[in-house]
């Protein structure tokens, strides 16, 4: 049996400044990651990748691996980036003899030109070859498009957000593909959308009502779906197809996926006000943390600017009230200033140094900015930004957040990296020295998927609206592509 494997990754905030170019997708350096060195990356990590590998090689069956890429999310990725990794995959797909193929998506690709980023991928690849099984796993954010299932045999989707189940949707798709290719089913598959963009901040999996939808899937496919997949949508995307989404997946029965499928679009649509989010103001979100009486750490969350979706990892609103109102025994992950880290290296280990930090990155899309903001702060540490999770999210995958330094201001310590990493591991704070259970106050500048690696530790966590292109004010960001009505953009 002979397998391509393939990774192509990235969710598109339309509304944000950070530009995706070609070697955004590979931050490690060296160029594109492929064959050996990508097996090797990406072995016996927690990601969809990660399970095909496993798969395959549980099969006996030679890989072929062209490319492995994963951006971080943020603005459009560029024409000439999507143009060289596509043409990877697709020059690979053109050399022909493969059994299958399984590609490790993410559903919400926005490029310069091109709204539906995989889906185009993957009608350019059915030109090249029209009849062997294709196999894709998508994030539970995609913005699901009719060329993305039309040209797949088989789609499958995460369960959890935070996503700690990355390996098993993989699994799933490749487990549908092998069994296709031994002629033992014969996959359908039925798709459809609500017009609805429900907020990120209501999605996580731990909560309702998206806790209940998804274990819906989960029940459909332990009985008779070889995968029933809803997605939340990436409502941070100005695009027609943005928004909620479900596809179901049986071997031969159209109309028992086309009846699941409504089951559960129906059932979103019900709860459609519970994924509703309102925040409250950031003074009385940050008074609230200072006045709380309960012991242990207190995550606060600065979401407006979560680099996970698309922000730009450098607003300074909700440090500047931290500071401000004095919160003491704290911890601020992070912001990405590499002209701050660079200013802090120079001055040393020990050494008192004040600078202007973050507020550096334009927001257009946005009516309101952020400002730099001055801090005093001894340097307590310098680090390369090299370190590995240790999951669930993403177990044993390698991070870089490049030249790192922490600031000590005395009852804070600033975390400052040089490229966008979103909280979501407790490696990210152990890795520069701090331990997060000693702290009164971790501050996080993200959504949910902090809850991966921190969910255990908090005992109360509360949510401050800041500044960013993340912002679950949807009057905040002008919509022009999205199809209308929507909700809530819309009475529906």
């Amino acid at each position: 049996m002979h397998l391509l494997l393939a990774m192509f990754k990235h969710e598109t905030n339309t509304f944000s400044p950070v530009p995706t170019p070609f070697e955004r997708f590979f931050r490690k350096g060296g160029g594109a990651v492929a064959g050996d060195a990508a097996l090797e990356a990406y072995r016996g990590t927690g990601g969809a990748l990660g399970a095909y590998i496993d798969v395959a090689e549980q099969l006996n069956a030679q890989i072929t691996l062209p490319v492995a890429a994963d951006a971080f999310p943020s603005g459009p990725v560029e024409d000439d980036a999507y143009r060289r990794i596509t043409g990877l995959i697709l020059d690979a797909v053109a050399q022909g003899g493969y059994d299958g193929i399984l590609l490790d998506l993410h559903g919400a690709m926005v490029t310069q030109s091109l709204d539906d980023g995989e889906g185009t991928l993957l009608k350019r690849l059915r030109e090249i070859d029209p009849h062997t099984p294709v196999g894709v796993t998508l994030d539970m954010h995609a913005n699901l498009y009719d060329d993305i299932v039309k040209h797949a045999t088989v789609v499958t989707g995460y369960h959890t957000y935070p996503h700690v189940d990355m390996y098993e949707a993989g699994e799933r798709a490749a487990r549908v593909i092998a069994r296709t290719i031994a002629g033992e089913i014969r996959p359908v598959m039925a798709w459809g959308n609500k017009p609805m963009l429900p907020h990120v901040m209501r999605q996580g999996t731990h909560t309702e009502p998206n806790q209940s939808l998804q274990a819906n899937c989960m029940r459909y496919e332990e009985r008779e779906a070889l995968a029933a997949s809803l997605f939340v949508g990436f409502p941070n995307a100005d695009i027609a197809n943005a928004g909620l989404s479900v596809v179901v997946c049986t071997d031969g029965n159209a109309a028992k996926a086309a009846g699941m499928r409504d089951a559960l679009l129906d059932d979103a649509w019900r709860a459609r006000e519970q994924f509703l989010y309102a925040s409250e103001p950031l003074a009385q979100s940050v008074a609230r943390a200072r006045a709380s009486s309960v012991t242990g750490p207190l995550v606060l969350l600065d979401h407006c600017d979560n680099t996970a979706s698309g922000g730009t990892m450098d607003t300074t609103e909700v440090l500047a009230e931290v500071l401000r109102q004095d919160l003491d025994n704290a911890v601020f992950f992070a912001i990405c200033d590499p002209q701050a880290v660079q200013r802090a290296i120079a001055t040393g280990i020990g050494n008192e140094v004040t600078l202007e930090l973050g507020g550096k990155l334009p927001m257009p899309a946005l009516s309101e900015s952020s400002r730099p903001l001055e801090v005093s702060a001894r340097v307590k540490l310098i680090f390369d930004g090299m370190y590995r999770n240790r999951g669930p999210m993403y177990r044993g995958a390698l991070n870089n957040s490049g030249p790192t330094v922490v600031l000590d201001t005395g009852k804070v310590e600033i975390v400052v990296v040089s490229a966008h990493q979103e909280p979501f591991d407790l490696n990210c704070l152990s890795s520069v020295g701090i331990d997060p259970t000693q702290k009164r106050y971790i501050v996080l500048k993200s959504r949910v998927h902090w809850r991966a690696g921190f969910g255990d530790l908090a005992r109360e966590v509360i949510e401050c609206a800041g500044v960013g292109v993340c912002t679950s004010d949807y009057g905040k960001l002008e919509f022009k592509k999205v199809r209308r009505p929507i909700y809530p953009l819309d009475a529906l």
